[in-house]
């Protein structure tokens, strides 16, 4: 982890949800688009997070960018 959290939830796109990444090996690897909390979960147990849920609202694992957290409607 390059200091910031390791997961990012960017800003929500024109037609709607926010692309995830998650930082593995000094890279960015996009986990892919999500469109609501359950989905960002889903991407986050895929990548072997243990408890995806209880983390959403921890800053030390995910960064929310470009709007509030919890929104997923389009820009």
């Amino acid at each position: 982890m390059s200091g910031g959290a390791p997961i990012v939830v960017h800003r929500p796109s024109p037609s709607g949800g926010r692309r995830v990444t998650v930082e593995r090996r000094g890279r960015a690897e996009v986990l892919g688009l999500a469109h609501s909390d359950r989905d960002l979960v889903v991407f986050l147990e895929r990548a072997g997070m243990s408890d995806p849920d209880g983390i959403l609202d921890d800053p030390r694992w995910v960064e929310w960018r470009g709007g509030r957290a919890h929104e997923w409607d389009a820009a």
